[in-house]
């Protein structure tokens, strides 16, 4: 059981309401460069990779110094473009997927989730949440809602809102988009059973939980905003320039 630890950002150009987004300027450097220079500053990852499948972000990320593998254009998932790579790189006990369109990833979160794996090597996998905001609306069925046990391991993910405000307020936590994997479950991970909860809420990681597997949260106080539109980039630009990053 290896400790080393290796980082994969997957990264595909076509994106329905961005098209290109990896390749989008904020400021004069790609998302993608932003994404792996923060991700490069987590002090747990020892290698860290770019998985895409498209010629024109791998150059990119070659241009910049950075590490980046072609994968195939028919993987349906993230996941599958993670295990592609994961084959590539045999040494790694554990495999943390970063998502590629939020550039200001924060290298603690990073850290927070692959030192709960680490603690914990008998569970399968760790993602992350982050207490809601009074400005979010927890009935958005974009912002992915996840409940959790006292150990801090995953009950449930819902785009709806859970727990229900049946008696006074509920207290609400938001999914971040961050896994960090045991390498042999993710290697089996398209061997699971199909899941009725993953089709029905659309969400892969229950595919995962309702075959048993643990997934460990970890909890941290703030999350920088991911990209999936327009508007999202333009609140990133403003967000980089205020805090003097461009």
């Amino acid at each position: 059981m290896s400790d080393q630890i290796l980082g994969v950002i997957p990264a595909r150009f076509a994106s329905t309401r961005l098209p290109g987004k990896p390749l989008a300027l904020i400021g004069s450097k790609p998302m993608i460069q932003w994404t792996y220079y923060h991700a490069s500053l987590s002090k747990s990852i020892h290698r860290l990779v770019v998985a895409t499948d498209d010629k024109r972000i791998h150059d990119v990320v070659l241009s910049f110094g950075g590490e980046s593998v072609l994968t195939s254009p028919d993987h349906p998932t993230g996941t599958d473009r993670i295990i592609e790579v994961a084959e590539k790189y045999p040494d790694f006990g554990i495999i943390v997927n970063i998502q590629g369109d939020e550039p200001g990833m924060e290298p603690n979160l990073i850290d927070g989730v692959v030192g709960l794996k680490t603690k914990n090597r008998n569970w399968e996998m760790t993602t992350a949440a982050v207490p809601f905001t009074t400005s979010e609306d927890p009935k958005d069925p974009n912002k992915v809602k996840v409940v959790f046990d006292k150990m801090g391991c995953a009950n449930y993910f819902s785009r709806s809102p859970i727990p229900a405000s049946f008696k006074g307020d509920a207290t609400y936590h938001r999914h971040l988009g961050i896994y960090a994997y045991e390498r042999e479950f993710l290697m089996e991970y398209n061997h699971l059973p199909a899941s009725d909860w993953e089709t029905v809420e659309s969400l892969e990681q229950l595919r995962a939980l309702q075959n048993g597997s643990t997934i460990g949260v970890y909890l941290s106080d703030k999350a920088n905003l991911g990209v999936d539109s327009p508007a999202d980039l333009e609140v990133v630009i403003r967000d980089f320039k205020e805090k003097g990053l461009i």
